[in-house]
């Protein structure tokens, strides 16, 4: 079975919306998200990049290879977050 991670935010009550936010970011980047299920788009990602992540153990898969999924997915999230961020700021800076 595979270990869970759990996740400390910095903003208590956020859980289920990043998980939202995770689910619509990587259905704009093209990926078949389950809304309920947005962690398992690593599977699809995973694949995409030719790693062989299973649910379950995966203990034989490299450092590297496991920070190429979640940087696929972080990353995106990131530079989701940087485009609404700067979108927040110009809209601010209007008359």
């Amino acid at each position: 079975m595979m270990a869970t991670r759990k996740r400390k935010y910095a903003v208590p009550g956020v859980e289920q919306s990043m998980q939202t936010f995770k689910a619509n970011v990587m259905k704009r980047e093209g990926y078949d998200v389950d809304p309920n299920r947005p962690d398992d788009v690593k599977y699809e990602v995973a694949k995409e990049l030719g790693v062989p992540l299973q649910p379950g153990n995966n203990g034989s898969l490299t450092t590297e290879s496991a920070g190429h999924i979640g940087g696929r997915i972080g990353g995106s999230m990131v530079r989701e977050m940087v485009r609404l961020a700067q979108e927040h700021i110009a809209n601010k800076e209007q008359p």
